[in-house]
């Protein structure tokens, strides 16, 4: 099998022209939000909250990219793409050399559908791809170990996708856990394949703070953890960090008094909650922290740095977050 060119192998910040960078008009500037966002749903049923397809997704660290139309991809044929990722894996540990396809490659690919993970029926359903592997000196019965995870998926993505034509779909998304050497082989052969472009994934200061208020507000059952704000400080010779934590009763009693309209949330809103904050701080440790710069925000709901990095922590709210992260993914696409 043909190996890819080394731009495309590394998953560039930009790669090469796709199909899929054609379609859409302006959707906005790239760290711009709009003037109100709707905040994640409540809670679905207890049934749906234990689901075992989605719990392994939580507690993990995930990078995040954003993808462009895949062209004449099909979810039908999940079970053949898994052998030719298999195949091509084998080719580019092996350096270019062909691999016969369905032959023991040492490692495992399996592709799989996660219909759960998206926001309404018009989503295309969560795709899955998992590398698993057993250890030479493991038994031959012994469990495969899963080496690497990626997921492509589309939450409430509708509206992007019903201005793209029939061959294409559409899966803004992508998540990866694992090493990077496969993300790259993974990410070339969609690329290679599907003839679509990956691009990393960052998180303006804007919406991280978008994210510190959305997931304040949101109701968690059990004890919840502080609110934790980290801050990069511009300009000194050492890198230096500052951590602003929020017990989780105050932040919430805060956006209680913030908050005007139930189920949505307003960047006016988003500027009060902020401000305070930063006054409260001020007031005590005499830093302005709207001189700095806000690169990582943790919650009970998820926690996000600025370059990219996710990590779910709520399954009840995963599709919650999963809606704001396909609105940046898109945003970065058109």
């Amino acid at each position: 099998m043909e190996s890819v060119d080394g731009a495309v192998r590394t998953l560039p910040s930009i790669g090469r022209l796709s199909r899929g960078l054609l379609f859409g008009g302006v959707h906005g500037r790239v760290g711009l939000s709009p003037s109100s966002r709707l905040l994640p749903p409540a809670p679905p049923s207890q049934e749906n909250v234990d689901s075992q397809k989605t719990t392994f997704l939580l507690r993990k660290q995930w990078t995040l990219y954003s993808v462009t139309p895949l062209y004449r991809f099909s979810d039908t044929h999940l079970k053949d793409y898994a052998r030719l990722l298999s195949a091509f894996i084998a080719a580019e540990k092996q350096k270019g050399l062909a691999v016969e396809i369905g032959v023991e490659l040492g490692i495992k690919v399996a592709i799989s559908s996660l219909p759960d993970l998206r926001g309404s029926d018009r989503d295309q359903a969560a795709i899955l791809v998992q590398l698993s592997s057993r250890s030479p000196a493991s038994p031959k019965n012994s469990e495969e170990k899963v080496i690497w995870s990626g997921w492509f998926c589309s939450v409430s993505g509708d509206d992007f996708s019903e201005n793209v034509p029939e061959d294409f779909t559409c899966l803004p998304l992508f998540l990866a856990n694992g090493a990077e050497s496969y993300t790259s082989i993974v990410g070339s052969w969609f690329q290679k394949t599907f003839d679509c472009c990956f691009r990393r994934l960052a998180i303006s200061p804007l919406n991280l703070s978008w994210m510190a208020a959305m997931w304040t507000g949101c109701k968690v059952d059990k004890t919840a953890s502080a609110m934790e704000l980290v801050f990069s400080v511009p300009h000194l010779p050492q890198p230096l960090d500052i951590s602003y934590a929020i017990h989780p009763e105050d932040a919430k009693a805060l956006w209680d008094t913030v908050q005007k309209t139930p189920g949505e949330i307003t960047q006016e809103e988003v500027d009060v909650f902020m401000d305070c904050l930063y006054s409260h701080f001020h007031r005590h440790f005499k830093i302005r922290l709207s001189a700095t710069k806000l690169v990582k925000v943790s919650t009970a709901i998820a926690s996000a740095h600025c370059d990219g990095i996710i990590k779910f922590l709520q399954s009840q709210y995963l599709t919650g977050v999963l809606m704001l992260l396909t609105e940046l993914a898109i945003s970065q696409i058109q």
